[in-house]
């Protein structure tokens, strides 16, 4: 299963259009607060989220429903005045996003973006004047205008080129020392994934492909992607390296796949971690021939 899927929680769209239903949620005794240090997950010695009761949340947040656990417990976020998503993401929090329990990672993913939007988006796009959160955390709306604005999903193609039993990889400079993987890119408007995965492999790497399939999908929360993985069958095995976008790509062959996976120090390149979708993409493509 991909990483930041497989979440528990009942997301509870009902209890967003209802006030009271809202307000008896945020009195539960039972309600839980996810506990976060600033956007970063805080986790206990088995990998699970830390949560506590409302009574601490901080002086002037607002909550966000994250949804509904056991028994139908209400699970909050708190959204804090004026916090802001720092640039870049720390090797700590990588490191934690290895060690959460399955499931958690997914609860996380959906209240690490939803904090994230809300901090980027409190004025209106329409007219500029500030917005005010409704729908339990889900939304925001613009009382000068009557705007309602929505969280949003950036979608990601992330592929795989084949062609006569290997697979393309490509890696950026910034990424630790020999590790490669899936090419990858936004989608554009209008064009299709299929279209989006031709575009990025020829821009990327001047590698034609055709007959393109879906694989499987994971959210993304930094800040809020779709990443959707892809296999496409290329023409033939010419690499034109586009150097703006990587440092290097090259043909590997199933077996290199699957040693990198293993995590054999013989391996020729470093495996993407078990968290991000790439390591999906090449175990489904490796377990497939």
């Amino acid at each position: 299963m991909p990483g930041f899927t497989g979440g528990t929680l009942d997301r509870a769209d009902r209890l967003r259009h209802d006030a009271e239903a809202l307000a008896a949620a945020q009195s539960d005794w039972r309600a839980r607060l996810l506990v976060l240090d600033a956007f970063d997950p805080v986790l206990d010695g088995e990998g699970q989220l830390s949560w506590t009761s409302l009574a601490d949340a901080p002086d002037g947040a607002e909550l966000v429903l994250l949804g509904l656990g056991e028994r139908e417990r209400p699970h909050f976020a708190a959204l804090l005045p004026g916090a802001r998503v720092p640039a870049g993401r720390s090797l700590r929090l990588f490191a934690m996003l290895g060690a959460m329990a399955p499931g958690e990672a997914a609860t996380y993913a959906a209240a690490r973006s939803l904090l994230d939007w809300h901090s980027r988006h409190g004025f209106c796009a329409n007219c500029g004047q500030p917005t005010a959160i409704f729908r339990a955390g889900w939304a925001r709306r613009c009382d000068a205008c009557g705007t309602e604005h929505f969280p949003r999903v950036d979608p990601v193609v992330i592929m795989l080129a084949e062609h006569q039993g290997s697979c393309l990889l490509g890696r950026q400079p910034a990424w630790p020392k020999g590790r490669y993987s899936a090419l990858a890119g936004f989608l554009e408007v209008g064009e299709s994934i299929e279209e989006a995965v031709a575009r990025e492999l020829f821009e990327e790497a001047g590698v034609r492909v055709s007959g393109v399939r879906y694989i499987a999908s994971q959210p993304w929360p930094f800040p809020s992607s779709l990443m959707i993985a892809c296999v496409g069958a290329a023409e033939d095995d010419a690499i034109t390296l586009d150097t703006h976008e990587l440092e290097d790509a090259f043909w590997a062959t199933r077996g290199e796949v699957r040693a990198a996976l293993a995590g054999d120090p013989g391996a020729r390149f470093l495996a993407p971690p078990p968290y991000a979708i790439a390591h999906t993409l090449l175990s489904a493509w490796a377990e497939a021939g």
